[in-house]
């Protein structure tokens, strides 16, 4: 059974739908009844600073706390989705944030997380003012998806910036209803 793990980047304020989360809903709207859906909201959570001790320590001892609550759904899922506006030509904070524990999640022991990553697939849904400008961090996706050998599943790209921008995309919407077909 497929299980998608959306994970929202956007900084909007707690109870607002920013225009990538609204895209991403448009588009997990089209997955079977029966695949499972888990949304976490990355600023919502309380995320360690990551401190590199791969070239002192070397190891990393299992994570804690709502740290625990993303590798364990990072590990669960079948389908990971960055849902994450694009903010100064990359991922916003609380994403990079959540990448940088990567780094300590491929050195817990027994935990075989590069071997894990390499089953599912990695998909991206993202808003910003132009495509070019979302160009750097679809390409970023791509890169982290092929450092753990994931398949990259796509990117799925609408027309952001004020509230609700999104919702007059209609290219965006037609791409939506199709971006998990096949998954």
């Amino acid at each position: 059974m497929s299980h998608y793990l959306f994970l929202v980047a956007s900084a909007r304020e707690p109870g607002h739908v920013g225009n990538t989360e609204w895209l991403a809903r448009h588009a997990a709207a089209s997955l079977p009844a029966a695949a499972q859906q888990q949304w976490l909201h990355l600023t919502h959570m309380e995320v360690p600073a990551f401190v590199d001790q791969r070239h002192t320590v070397g190891t990393y001892p299992k994570p804690t706390g709502d740290l625990l609550t993303l590798l364990d759904a990072t590990m669960a899922c079948t389908d990971l989705v960055f849902v994450a506006p694009v903010y100064w030509y990359s991922f916003p904070s609380s994403l990079k944030h959540y990448l940088d524990h990567w780094s300590a999640w491929l050195r817990v022991q027994d935990l075989g997380f590069k071997d894990a990553m390499a089953a599912k697939r990695l998909h991206l849904v993202t808003t910003s003012g132009s495509r070019p400008v979302a160009q750097p961090m679809i390409d970023s996706t791509k890169l982290c998806a092929e450092f753990l050998g994931m398949p990259f599943a796509g990117a799925l790209w609408g027309k952001g910036g004020p509230p609700a921008a999104v919702e007059s995309d209609r290219e965006a919407i037609a791409q939506a209803a199709r971006f998990f077909v096949g998954s």
